[in-house]
């Protein structure tokens, strides 16, 4: 697929970057688009990924087996039974944003680390074995498709740090030579929302925490982004993933690259939707800090125009801090095992 032009803020622009893939020299052309998108908005689709459909498709098969069972049978894999890894299922408004019930169902899922694992024997939140349901091939699969993605993610990272004058290896030697990789199976519903329930979409208004993420969302679509413009849909594009800017790229590129607001319609369609979003993120340990000498660059505080009135530009410490500040919000009620 040719990749689109740059110019119109009304629609996100489609990247081929089958050369970053393979490396070939034409990377630095697709790292040259990327940059582009980010500076106008911060979204883009990548087609020529290499990831195998095939693979997609089983996984989208898969996860409409697992959420068709009685809640009661997934509630076998619930959150609360995760503990500090913060995996497992989660039913209809099981999750907040801005403090609001999203009408949507998942599955939170991460790096597979066993019970062994120094991570895990150190009761590093956020790290340690998934929660997989009883449902045959699906394991496999999402730990195939986990895989493929976070290699993915590896190539589009160098492409970003080409995209600002950076050597390619810049992000993968100080933040991500050993990702935070979360991914999340989530299905959005075709059905009435219950009365007395306040909810008005299938996930509000937010930002995401860490460095890239990367969706792939089934033909029912529903996401919107915040674009300069105002708010655009980003509908489905058969073979591709939308790819979105964290809040951890902003602070690095002094707000260079901003995270930008999206949120997801509730689904009226008449079938239920699905989307994969997979998010590649810094070391739990890593400090995060601003990337010296990058031209455009401010910094500055721009809490009041964002959703939630932070400053990401003022956070400094850990990416794991950050990250458990915005679990706690997410997920109250699982706050003293996270935390």
């Amino acid at each position: 697929m040719l990749s689109t032009p740059m110019t119109d803020t009304q629609t996100l622009p489609v990247i081929d970057v089958a050369p970053l893939v393979a490396g070939a020299p034409g990377r630095v052309g697709v790292a040259t688009q990327i940059g582009a998108a980010c500076r106008a908005h911060g979204f883009f689709y990548v087609t020529g990924h290499g990831v195998d459909a095939a693979l997609v498709r089983r996984l989208e098969d898969l996860s409409h087996r697992f959420f068709e069972l009685p809640e009661a049978t997934k509630m076998q894999w619930r959150m609360a039974l995760g503990g500090r890894a913060w995996r497992g299922f989660f039913p209809l408004g099981g999750e907040l944003t801005s403090g609001r019930p999203d009408w949507k169902e998942g599955l939170y899922l991460g790096a597979e680390l066993p019970a062994s694992h120094p991570l895990v024997q150190a009761k590093t939140p956020v790290h340690g074995p998934n929660l997989f349901p009883d449902v045959p091939g699906l394991r496999e699969t999402i730990l195939a498709y986990m895989a493929a993605v976070t290699q993915l993610g590896h190539r589009l990272m160098e492409g970003i740090a080409l995209s600002l004058g950076l050597p390619a290896a810049y992000f993968a030697e100080r933040y991500t030579a050993d990702p935070l990789i979360l991914l999340r199976l989530f299905n959005y519903p075709s059905q009435p929302v219950p009365e007395g329930l306040d909810v008005q979409w299938g996930v509000g208004e937010h930002t995401d925490y860490g460095l890239l993420t990367l969706l792939h969302q089934d033909q029912v679509g529903g996401l919107a982004v915040h674009t300069p413009g105002g708010w655009i849909d980003a509908p489905p594009i058969p073979g591709s993933f939308v790819c979105n800017i964290g809040d951890m790229l902003d602070r690095m590129t002094g707000g260079l690259y901003k995270s930008t607001p999206h949120r997801v319609k509730r689904n009226t369609s008449g079938r239920d939707r699905l989307s994969f979003p997979l998010f590649f993120d810094p070391n739990f340990e890593a400090r995060v800090q601003r990337i010296e000498g990058l031209s455009g660059a401010q910094a500055r505080d721009d809490s009041a125009e964002r959703w939630d009135r932070a400053n990401v530009h003022a956070f400094n410490g850990r990416y794991g801090d950050y990250l458990l500040a915005k679990v706690s919000k997410v997920f109250p009620q699982l706050r003293d095992e996270v935390l």
